[in-house]
Order: C-alpha cells, then sequence, then structure tokens
C-alpha cells in the first residue's frame, strides 16, 4: 500500500485504536500477521495513515465472516484493497441482514398473534421458526464467497493447447444451456439468453471474467476429460454437466420460437401472483428461487414490499409477451400504479429470472 500522506492524516496506536474500536493489542496481533504495516516513527512509534484504515476495515470485514487471521494474510497477501469494491460487498451483506431482521420479525409476530389466540404453533411454523433462525450462518459462508469472487485476479498467458478440451455444449441444474467456443483465438462463454463473454485464465482449468466478478472452473475426470464446468459467482458455485452437441443450439431455437408465438412458460402468471403476494404479506419462500436470484431477492425484499405497499391492492395482471432473454413479460396494474414484470424459471420449477420496472410508455 502507498505511504504518501501528509502527517496530519497519520494517527498514533493509540489514536487508531480508539477511533476504530481496536485495542493495540489486536493492532499489534495484525501487525504481526502482515495484515497492515504502519509507519514507524525515529522513536519507533506506530503511525497509521487513510491506507492503513481502508485495510483495517477489510479485515474487520473477513473476521465477521468466520475467517481466521492467517486465511486472511493468505488471502490479502500482496493486494491492495478496493475500497469501491469492499464497500459494496459490505453494503450486500448489510442490506441482506436488515432483509433478514424484517423478515424474522415479521414471522415472529405472526407465531405471536397465532399463539395469543389460542391456535397454537404447528409442526410448519416452528419449522420456518428453526430454517429462519439457522440462516444467518449460511449467509455468512455465501457473503465470504462473494468476497473471494470480487477480488482482483491475475491474468496469465493463455494455455491455448488446452482451449478445445473445454469447447462443447453445458446445461445447468434449471435446464439452462451454455456453451463454450474458440472465437479468434480466444475463450468465449455463452449462457442462454445473456450476453457471450470472453474468459481469461487465471490457472490450469480456471478462467474469470472481467465485465462481472465471477470465475469459471472446469473438471475433469480420472481420465483427463472436462466434465463439468463450475461458475462462481454471486456467493455461490453452480455446476453445469457437459452434454451432448446441439444442445445450446437446440435450447436457442426453442426460446426463439416461444418468443415469436409469444408463449409465457406453463403457470408462469400464477407463479407472478405468488411472488407478489409474498413480497406484500411477507411470506417468502426463498426456495422457490435459483440460489443467485434467492439471495438477491432476500436484499431486495424490504425496498420491494415498501413499493407494492405504496401501490396499493392488485387490479390486474395483462401478459405482453417473451422478451429476447426469455422472459415472460406482464404488466400489473395496481391501485396507485403500474408495473412491469419479467419472470422465468427452470426445469427444476424454482424462479431463475425475476425483474420489476416502471410500465414501458407504450402500454395502454
Amino acid at each position: 500500500m502507498d505511504k504518501k500522506l501528509p502527517d496530519e492524516s497519520l494517527l498514533t496506536a493509540a489514536e487508531c485504536g480508539a477511533r476504530t474500536g481496536l485495542s493495540i493489542k489486536t493492532l499489534r496481533l495484525y501487525e504481526t500477521h502482515g495484515l497492515v504495516a504502519p509507519k514507524r516513527t525515529e522513536k519507533n512509534w506506530r503511525l497509521y495513515d487513510t491506507d492503513d484504515i481502508v485495510r483495517l476495515n477489510e479485515v474487520m470485514f473477513l473476521k465477521r465472516l468466520g475467517l481466521s487471521l492467517s486465511r486472511i494474510a493468505e488471502l490479502l497477501s500482496g493486494q491492495r484493497t478496493d475500497l469501491g469494491r469492499l464497500l459494496e460487498l459490505q453494503a450486500e451483506v448489510l442490506r441482506e441482514q436488515s432483509a433478514q431482521v424484517e423478515n424474522s420479525l415479521q414471522l415472529i409476530t405472526r407465531l405471536q398473534a397465532k399463539a395469543q389466540d389460542g391456535r397454537g404453533l404447528s409442526m410448519e411454523d416452528l419449522l420456518k421458526l428453526a430454517k429462519e433462525t439457522q440462516m444467518s450462518e449460511t449467509r455468512d459462508e455465501i457473503a465470504w464467497k462473494r468476497y473471494e469472487q470480487a477480488r482482483p485476479r491475475t491474468e496469465i498467458d493463455p494455455p491455448v493447447s488446452s482451449y478445445p478440451d473445454y469447447v462443447g455444449d453445458y446445461q445447468f441444474d434449471d435446464g439452462i444451456a451454455a456453451t463454450i467456443r474458440i472465437q479468434d483465438g480466444v475463450l468465449i462463454a455463452e449462457v442462454l439468453g445473456q450476453p457471450a463473454l470472453e474468459l481469461f485464465p487465471e490457472a490450469p482449468d480456471q478462467f474469470f471474467l472481467k465485465v462481472v466478478p465471477a470465475q469459471i472452473t472446469f473438471q475433469r475426470d480420472e481420465h483427463g476429460d472436462v466434465q463439468y464446468a463450475v461458475l462462481h459467482q454471486g456467493g455461490y458455485d453452480l455446476k453445469a454437466k457437459r452434454c451432448e452437441p446441439g444442445t445450446f443450439e437446440r435450447c436457442r431455437k426453442n426460446m426463439k420460437a416461444r418468443v415469436e408465438a409469444c408463449e409465457a412458460q406453463p403457470e408462469s402468471e400464477q407463479r407472478l401472483l405468488k411472488v407478489i403476494n409474498d413480497h406484500v404479506n411477507g411470506t417468502i419462500d426463498y426456495a422457490d428461487y435459483s440460489p443467485i436470484l434467492g439471495s438477491l431477492v432476500r436484499e431486495q425484499s424490504v425496498m420491494v414490499r415498501k413499493e407494492l405497499q405504496r401501490l396499493g391492492p392488485l387490479h390486474s395482471m395483462t401478459f405482453r409477451g417473451v422478451g429476447s432473454d426469455g422472459f415472460d413479460l406482464f404488466v400489473v396494474d395496481f391501485r396507485d400504479g403500474r408495473l412491469e414484470w419479467g419472470l422465468s424459471h427452470g426445469t427444476d420449477g424454482r424462479i431463475n429470472g425475476l425483474y420489476l420496472r416502471p410500465a414501458p410508455c407504450d402500454v395502454v
């Protein structure tokens, strides 16, 4: 980290400890592990600058996610803190925690009312309560994976001789197809309904994307043949099994035909009605969503609920067609406003795509 700040930006160990809430002993421990490297005066007193405070924030964030100091030191070795990315990750964690508290309070309030009415709590009620309580540890693990996936990557010389090993079609558990191909000498990945993106090598069988914090790892069998592509994104590891050639193109043609025929997926309207009612009532079942989407829904649930409450009761829902990305598009009229919703779900029955936005002006 750079050490080019004016003296007025420097804090003694005592001042740093008092203003961060860390003890001097803890600051020394962090220094012993190589997590911070404060300046030294002629009398060997430690002086901390803004880079050190940024790094301390990063260390404390990772400690809250359950990482040991030795693991943090290994992770941060030789890397400068990306403050913007760190702040965004912290914001994501806080949004999830806020949504979790809101959802837990709503659940407990409902259960309290039920108990006070003398109805008693069912087995299903108690299981929901236990599941809601247990989710915090899982979310910490997801937050840690997000951090790891968002860290800066180092590109290595392209292992072009191994590129043909990866070429082919793959399919995720929800039925979404993907393909890997070589184009103009570089490796390209494309997931159905999304733009094609270049993959950059960082280790044998390991690649990363530059436009989003995501990576792809190829897994081989005992014979050395590639069998899986694992997408690391959003705090999750999503495995796609290699499938027969032509799968991706067949899925692309099927989606194009559905777009041209203006044909919604089965039960799409019922699924969307449930999504809206669950948000209004605070009864979201995150098992209805794919892992990555479930995390995003949890983060935004409080905001969406407030917006739906502002709009008032639902009056009508109209199917508009299918977007080029395969999303079923609906215009939903509420008492005090109108929204466009997009929704898609996979062959496993879970919703794997969802958005809402103000309805386009051309909708009558």
